[in-house]
């Protein structure tokens, strides 16, 4: 499939980069590669939008057509549910591992399998908030599972702080989760697990998606493929 407009020759004649121009077309970057191979036409507002960038004039028109991915995060609670008990039965009896933790613990499973996948996970609603991203849906779900006798609510002391950990009082049922997605769950706690909540907070506020937001907003997944290293967890194409 050939597109009328060579993106690639004309971003490179420009000196522009493919996170520039995927970020001026309000595009993720794999969305960008996809159309400069080729791999799904130009719509006719892609290529206005690219005609106004370089200055050409538009000599073809395009029927809209292809499918883009869904911005607003595709919630799945209770794959929401299962990912958190498999994450309380592995590394919820680490000492460290408190309310804050388990935040960002779901927030990089959640944006690293939307990296690397282009698919939603979990898909819950992250928050900018000051300690770092904060998933909207999780008080609901844990309370609910809390009426269901599914978990436990306890308090300790880790330091000299407080905190509010969970225990499992059944077990995650891993029919629910397929080969990839429990891949990643393990990898991002493997990673991250040992870190105590202001390490995973400092951690958290150095990643594009949180840095990239203000306060109080929701943080939009397709922000995730600015990320840099050693945070990204896609490889990209080489540009040169």
């Amino acid at each position: 499939m050939n597109n009328p407009i060579d993106i690639k020759k004309l971003r490179k004649k420009f000196g522009m980069s493919q996170e520039e121009l995927a970020r001026r077309l309000n595009m993720s970057r794999p969305t960008l590669i996809s159309l400069e191979k080729g791999e799904r036409p130009l719509k006719l507002q892609e290529q206005e939008e690219i005609g106004k960038i370089f200055g050409i004039v538009k000599e073809h028109e395009l029927e809209e057509s292809g499918g883009t991915r869904v911005e607003i995060p595709q919630k799945k609670l209770d794959k929401f549910k299962q990912v958190f008990l498999y994450i309380l039965e592995r590394v919820g009896g680490k000492p460290n591992v408190g309310l804050t933790v388990l935040y960002k613990l779901l927030y990089f499973i959640d944006f690293d399998y939307y990296e690397k996948y282009e698919e939603q996970l979990m898909g819950l609603t992250y928050i900018r908030n000051h300690h770092g991203p904060t998933p909207k849906e999780f008080i609901k779900v844990i309370e609910d599972m809390k009426k269901k006798k599914e978990i436990e609510e306890v308090k300790s002391q880790y330091f000299t702080f407080e905190q509010r950990k969970y225990l499992p009082r059944i077990n995650a049922d891993l029919s629910r989760l397929n080969g990839r997605e429990l891949k990643m769950i393990d990898s991002v706690l493997a990673r991250l697990s040992d870190k105590s909540a202001t390490e995973l907070s400092d951690y958290s506020h150095a990643d594009v998606p949180w840095a990239s937001h203000e306060d109080g907003e929701e943080i939009n997944y397709e922000s995730v493929f600015y990320r840099n290293d050693p945070y990204s967890v896609r490889k990209y194409e080489d540009e040169l």
